[in-house]
């Protein structure tokens, strides 16, 4: 499987509307069924965010600060009912494109140690995708052996998976079209990166999301993505909300969007 494997991130941002709590953006999701269906990817994972299924409750029950006390208990269930509530209705779009999407639960083979992953079994999605299938994987709140539970982020599964199962392509779907040299949501005339080094990362200037979200959004993102990018791989992020970015990308044609170099 090494160098065959294409790992596909899609955002919470994009598959949701993170303003409207426990809501999906099925508009974008259905399209992008389409677009990895066409593309045609042989040997492909997929890991989605959390958006407005996630974040909420997590923040709401206090989960990245690990177990305090006994109300949260019912937190850390609720929390992973409603990522695997969002990984369903990913899984039925990608299953109505006729693409063998199986739905994986982190939970049930992670496990972090003071938020950092630690522990992953990977034996059985090789299984799964030498078989065939299409494993779609998600951020889920996991045990931590420090802190009782946490919450293992999409961007971490990315890093992880990307170097154990040494993939070809790293595809990162965003709501914007890369890195900027300030916020393209606030500035005009914020300039996009189409291509950065790892020692030039430090030229982006990055902001947590204004949104809810519990993981640290694009900084947090970069920093993880980061560890891949020190093992020799090139990651690109595009904007999975602009129609054939996406399509493009897992064709490895040229695409508006950044590259990171190591």
């Amino acid at each position: 499987m090494a160098g065959e494997l294409t790992i596909l991130k899609l955002g919470g941002s994009v598959l949701t509307k993170k303003d409207r709590p426990l809501t999906v953006n099925l508009a974008a999701m259905r399209r992008l069924a389409r677009e990895i269906k066409n593309a045609g990817t042989r040997s492909l994972l997929i890991i989605h965010g959390g958006g407005s299924f996630g974040h909420p409750l997590a923040k709401r029950y206090r989960i990245m600060e690990g177990l305090k006390d006994e109300s949260q208990i019912i937190g850390f269930s609720r929390v992973h009912r409603a990522m695997m509530e969002l990984n369903a209705a990913v899984v039925d779009a990608l299953l109505e494109e006729g693409l063998p999407a199986l739905p994986v639960s982190p939970s049930s083979f992670a496990s972090t140690e003071g938020g950092e992953l630690r522990s992953l079994e990977t034996d059985l999605l090789t299984k799964y995708l030498r078989m065939g299938l299409l494993p779609v994987l998600y951020g889920d709140v996991v045990l931590d052996s420090k802190k009782g539970f946490s919450i293992l982020s999409g961007d971490q599964l990315v890093s992880k998976l990307a170097i154990e199962l040494r993939s070809r392509l790293i595809v990162i779907g965003v709501d914007v079209d890369g890195l900027f040299s300030s916020d393209p949501k606030e500035d005009a005339g914020a300039k996009l990166f189409r291509r950065i080094s790892l020692k030039n990362l430090d030229r982006v200037k990055l902001k947590p999301s204004k949104n809810i979200d519990v993981t640290g959004g694009m900084p947090f993102k970069v920093k993880e993505l980061s560890k891949v990018v020190e093992k020799g791989r090139q990651v690109l992020l595009v904007n999975a909300l602009t129609p054939r970015r996406i399509y493009k990308a897992l064709l490895g044609e040229e695409v508006i969007g950044t590259v990171i170099d190591p």
